[in-house]
């Protein structure tokens, strides 16, 4: 029996077409809250980003967000992992170096180092995110929770295999997530999961891209979007239609959960 569901956003939840949520995916989610199972989000986005769930806010337990390095339920912090300051500075060093723009995102600010503007061009026209980004480092002291790099795979691999404090999830080719090693979406499931009393087996988790992979894995039931990529559906249990082919609720009513 499913008790709680993990929704990935972006391409998942939200159409990339639309910018919103089908009517088919609030009916699934209005149906599944009032049998009693818990709603979570999981995203990559922290939660200053999220602005595009408004038609399904009040059904919202709780989110894992930056990709589970910081997760809550209503008031209550589940867990919160910063990336260390030293990897922080050293990762400052490669972007100095590559000259590349990077997202870093504290717990109440967000900020833009090394502008670029490609960071405009996908975050605003393509993720529809209207935010005013500040500029340069996050205050000194203020813990860092992800760092999102616009990077190639290739300057990717150089800069994680070179940091050993770190891990990095690629859900876009123009850029990946960054954060403490050890953090990922699958290990903030198990932090909700044991907060909420449910078993894993309970779980049932949704994603598209490269940084659902470790929820999709770890959940009892993982399920890739139709628009996945071909990495994801492999791993998942199951792989339903795209998010603008009402992939949720067919998912759900495959699985008997409404």
């Amino acid at each position: 029996m499913i008790k709680a569901l993990f929704f990935d956003i972006d391409g998942t939840l939200v159409s990339f077409n639309t910018h919103e949520i089908p009517n088919s995916t609030v009916e699934a989610l209005k149906k599944a809250s009032a049998s009693g199972i818990k709603i979570y989000i999981s995203t990559g986005r922290p939660f200053l980003l999220i602005n595009n769930l408004d038609s399904i806010s009040q059904l919202i337990d709780g989110y894992i967000t930056t990709n589970g390095a910081y997760c809550f339920i209503g008031d209550r912090v589940v867990s919160k992992k910063p990336i260390d300051k030293v990897e922080v500075d050293k990762f400052i060093t490669y972007a100095d170096k590559y000259d590349f723009a990077s997202i870093m995102v504290g717990k109440d600010k967000i900020s833009v180092y090394n502008s670029k503007p490609i960071v405009d061009d996908i975050f605003r026209k393509i993720l529809n995110v209207d935010f005013c980004f500040g500029e340069g480092r996050l205050e000194e002291g203020e813990d860092v929770f992800q760092i999102t790099p616009f990077i190639t795979p290739e300057i990717e691999s150089e800069i994680i295999g070179n940091l050993s404090g770190v891990f990095a999830a690629r859900w876009h080719p123009a850029f990946t997530d960054v954060t403490a090693k050890g953090i990922d979406k699958g290990s903030a499931l198990e932090k909700i999961a044991s907060f909420g009393n449910y078993s894993i087996s309970e779980t049932m988790a949704f994603g598209d891209g490269g940084n659902d992979l470790t929820i999709i894995k770890k959940a009892g039931i993982g399920v890739a979007m139709g628009n996945a990529g071909d990495e994801l559906k492999r791993s998942a249990d199951y792989v339903t239609s795209s998010v603008d082919d009402d992939g949720i609720l067919n998912a759900l009513k495959h699985f008997d959960v409404i």
